[in-house]
């Protein structure tokens, strides 16, 4: 009963109105910790968004689903964790049949025109982000927000994908405006930093998972 209440919520796309600005915040959230909390407010706060969609994958093609909770206790811990009714939780890309991001941003474009969208991440992702498939198509979907996490401020000067996109990048200052650029466009917004991660609370919790 729980299994089939949790399919029918999480698996559509959140409704949005004309002209939002909306972001999305993609991960395994395996576990969601304050850490992700701290990047969403930022995010809501330093972009101006309506919306902060978080898209809990549910499989990560860079790790093994080994790996992973199991989809509907991810969800339900994110649901327990994000208060702010502007966080929107979701799995509707398990009906798409795609743990891909590129496949993503392309199903939620189309179908909402008129809504200007953000891809948000961590700077812990961007040293990895050229491994991702399609990543210069991400990057040429929507404009990009990279939130500051410990020991990842240098990577948006060191990683491949700042330096491709270099010419993209937009002062901080302007983050607000963001969402009317033309992608590819991309900001580094600092701010306070969370030392957890998911990777450390399973291991502190004495999971088997890596």
């Amino acid at each position: 009963m729980v299994e089939t209440a949790l399919a029918h919520r999480y698996t559509v796309m959140p409704h949005v109105e004309r002209g939002m600005v909306v972001g999305l915040f993609g991960g395994s959230f395996n576990p969601p910790h304050q850490g992700h909390l701290l990047v969403a407010e930022i995010a809501l706060r330093r972009l101006g968004l309506d919306q902060l969609w978080w898209l809990v994958t549910p499989g990560n093609p860079l790790k093994s689903r080994n790996e992973l909770a199991p989809l509907a206790e991810r969800l339900e811990a994110c649901e327990a964790l994000a208060e702010d009714p502007r966080i929107k939780i979701t799995a509707f890309e398990k009906t798409l049949g795609t743990s891909y991001t590129a496949r993503t941003l392309d199903f939620i474009r189309a179908r909402n025109p008129h809504v200007h969208f953000i891809w948000i991440m961590g700077a812990d992702n961007l040293a990895g982000f050229h491994r991702w498939q399609r990543w210069q198509k991400i990057a040429t979907t929507f404009p990009i927000a990279v939130i500051d996490r410990p020991g990842s401020t240098l990577a948006y000067l060191s990683s491949k994908t700042a330096r491709t996109f270099d010419y993209a990048r937009v002062d901080e200052e302007d983050a607000g405006v963001l969402w009317q650029k033309r992608a590819p466009a991309w900001t580094f917004i600092h701010g306070p930093r969370s030392t957890l991660s998911s990777t450390a609370i399973r291991a502190a919790a004495g999971k088997p998972r890596s």
